[in-house]
């Protein structure tokens, strides 16, 4: 005996609340394109058309990406060459030496003794202070004060990056004033005022 003769010959999978739904033949398949092959981009377009990437968009993109690139490296550049790193600082010492420089680019180099340098008699020397500068006025002041033995005090940039016109070093000297050797050296070094 079957199943559906012991349930008294009711088919529950037929009945009259359930319809009969119509069979509808599978329609056959396409060939299924790849995006290399030239059919994949004539297709009749679809509901999903607007998902596809266009041919054009990536070019916008790598336009836009290589004007960032070009961007940050010009900000680069300007903050590293042209932007002081250290402004308005101060040294005050003893010109060493002085010198013109350059065949192309004339600029003025030279050494300073920092006076906190000499005046700390309980470490080593470390190391002078070395500068550049363009303004022929302010060698000349430099100069003036290096004959003449008198104590400085310059004002100064530092720069991360070094350009040609600027000179050897990275710290350029802005501003150049005297000092009164009375103020700046220990009493038992000051000169004896007649």
């Amino acid at each position: 005996m079957s199943f559906y003769e012991d349930n008294g010959g009711n088919d529950y999978f037929d009945g009259p609340d359930i319809p009969d739904k119509p069979v509808k033949p599978k329609e056959p398949k396409g060939p299924v394109y790849t995006p290399d092959d030239p059919e994949y981009w004539e297709q009749p377009e679809s509901e999903w058309e607007h998902l596809k990437p266009s041919r054009g968009n990536w070019r916008f993109w790598i336009m836009i990406a290589a004007g960032a690139v070009v961007i940050g490296i010009l900000v680069s550049i300007y903050l590293r060459f042209f932007t002081p790193y250290v402004k308005d600082a101060s040294m005050a010492g003893y010109v060493e030496g002085i010198e013109r420089r350059g065949m192309v680019f004339t600029t003025f180099e030279g050494i300073i003794l920092p006076y906190k340098e000499l005046k700390d008699t309980t470490r080593v020397y470390r190391k002078d202070f070395r500068f550049s500068l363009t303004d022929e006025n302010l060698a000349t002041d430099l100069r003036r004060m290096q004959y003449a033995n008198r104590p400085v005090r310059v004002e100064y940039k530092v720069y991360k990056g070094w350009l040609p016109w600027r000179g050897d070093e990275n710290v350029i000297i802005t501003k150049v004033d005297s000092i009164d050797p009375r103020t700046i050296l220990p009493p038992e070094f000051q000169p004896e005022v007649p």
